[in-house]
């Protein structure tokens, strides 16, 4: 029996969802998208001449030289790979980690070049190498990779998006 001077509860309606619930998989697929988009260009902007990928490791002076080959080598196949899987929405919170990590190491190589005075074209897409003082673009190049790894940031902390094989296998990882 209920106590007569307490009325009784009204139903709770559910509370729509929040703003960023829906849009959150939106931003993350564009996310994906664009990071993935740009890693393939990359690499397969190196892929297509892998001496000239080797010459820009080279250019940045921060790598042995037994390591710079393989670096130059493989570093196209990894954007790549990487950039697939962002693509088509696979594995994307590792996905992400990985080209946001490559993004940091780029912004590291690059920031290191210019603070010792190094005049090179970063070989971001494909050339690389040394070139002309007033030709280098060192400030673009790393609000740029400091962009596509904020991009990253998001997808690993917000992987879930549309269109994705994550989402079709089933393997959407918690938010």
């Amino acid at each position: 029996m209920s106590d007569p001077a307490v009325p009784d509860a009204a139903p709770v309606a559910a509370s729509p969802p929040s703003r960023w619930a829906v849009a959150q998989p939106w931003v993350s697929t564009v996310s994906r998208l664009v990071l993935g988009v740009v890693l393939v260009w990359a690499g397969a902007a190196k892929a297509g001449d892998l001496a000239a990928s080797v010459r820009a490791v080279r250019a940045f002076e921060l790598l042995p030289e037994w390591l710079a080959k393989p670096v130059g080598y493989g570093l196209p196949a990894v954007e790549i790979v990487v950039g697939v899987l962002l693509i088509v929405g696979l594995l994307t919170r590792y996905a992400a980690a990985v080209g946001g990590l490559l993004m940091l190491a780029f912004v590291v190589g690059i920031a290191a070049a210019w603070a010792r005075g190094l005049s090179i074209d970063c070989g971001c897409f494909g050339g690389g190498g040394p070139t002309e003082p007033d030709l280098t673009q060192y400030p673009l190049e790393i609000t740029r990779d400091l962009a596509l790894a904020a991009l990253a940031a998001v997808l690993v902390r917000w992987p879930r998006s549309r269109f994705s094989l994550d989402q079709t296998l089933g393997l959407n990882q918690a938010p």
